[in-house]
């Protein structure tokens, strides 16, 4: 409970999913392991999706970059419906060390990124705390509005379907590494690799991938389900949509997308790049036989994709196949990329 990441599992299902307030009927998903969103009845055919999360104030990454995972790993969430948020809330408990010009630039990033996503930001909560010297730097909560029954959330998953992994794993692990400890990176792995990994930051938005993957109304059932890669990475985020949907899966070691950068940065810091932080990597679901369709949309889209596994039958568990031997998925409560790089900082590297 008390170490750095989320928290775990089994402490979500036992102390907070049983305390959830006051059971409306109206809620037509609420709180849920590997569900990234909540989804609201508002009748009529139409249905409010919400997502929350923690804001970045990263002084190591910058303004601008604390900025955009405050707003990208938020939309993120969002976009595993087959939509892009609407509105926004922040709650922003900021250090006090904090100057009154870096919080203008600061906030200016938020209403830049989101101006582009088209998020009308409607309130909040705005105040500096003494002795306030964690990353996080409050929170916030992305909601939308859409046809109930084109949201898609992760539960959603059926056996049968064809599991398709957006770009690359490890995608923010490796970037915010990189950015963060820059001259232990080149030190080690060389200036092309270096500035390879700190160009990979803006690609972890994923919510083109996932608009490019449902596409237009037209295609609704050809994505069943999508998942956002955060921590734990892309084998947490295979496991945690398994168990949201209540199947079992399949995925081939060997077609999970691992970059040079990203693998040698992992390995830099003593990391699996398949079980750390990777927002900018979608699961998407594609039922059988449609998955030829959304990899298309998504290539147009001039976004890589590729096909990792299928979705099976509880029954038939959670495994993935390396090399020529069948294993059972290991799924890691805590994301090592928390160690790694607060290890890293305790070391002096810098």
């Amino acid at each position: 409970m008390k170490e750095a990441g989320k928290i775990q599992h089994s402490f979500f299902e036992e102390t907070i999913l049983t305390k959830c307030g006051y059971r409306r009927n109206e809620v037509v998903n609420g709180a849920a392991f590997g569900v990234d969103v909540s989804v609201v009845d508002l009748q009529n055919n139409m249905a409010m999706a919400l997502t929350s999360d923690p804001l970045s104030l990263v002084p190591s990454l910058g303004l601008k970059e604390s900025a955009w995972l405050s707003v990208h790993l938020m939309a993120n969430d969002m976009a595993t419906t087959g939509f892009a948020p609407m509105y926004a809330q922040f709650v922003l408990n900021l250090p006090d060390y904090l100057s009154e010009e870096d919080f203008k630039t600061y906030w200016n990033h938020i209403h830049t990124f989101c101006n582009e996503t088209g998020i009308a930001i409607t309130g909040g909560h705005t105040g500096f705390i003494p002795n306030q010297n964690s990353t996080i730097a409050g929170g916030g909560t992305f909601v939308t509005i859409a046809p109930k029954y084109e949201i898609l959330t992760s539960d959603k998953a059926k056996a049968g379907d064809i599991l398709i992994a957006t770009k690359q794993a490890a995608l923010t692990a490796t970037s915010i590494l990189a950015k963060s400890f820059p001259n232990t990176v080149k030190k080690h792995l060389g200036e092309t690799i270096f500035l390879d990994a700190c160009n990979s930051f803006y690609k972890t938005s994923s919510l083109k991938d996932a608009l490019a993957a449902k596409g237009s109304a037209g295609n609704i059932g050809e994505v069943t389900a999508m998942h956002d890669v955060t921590e734990g990475g892309i084998i947490g985020a295979v496991y945690e949509l398994a168990i949201a949907s209540g199947n079992g899966v399949l995925i081939n070691n060997d077609a999970i997308p691992i970059g040079e950068t990203q693998q040698k940065v992992a390995q830099l810091f003593n990391l699996d790049a398949r079980y750390i932080i990777g927002a900018g990597c979608m699961l998407i679901c594609a039922t059988k036989g449609f998955e030829q369709d959304v990899l298309q949309r998504l290539k147009d889209a001039n976004i890589e994709a590729s096909v990792i596994g299928r979705i099976t039958t509880k029954e038939e568990g959670l495994k993935i196949l390396e090399g020529n031997e069948l294993k059972d998925i290991e799924y890691i409560e805590k994301d090592p990329y928390w160690n790694a790089f607060f290890n890293a900082y305790a070391k002096g590297w810098n």
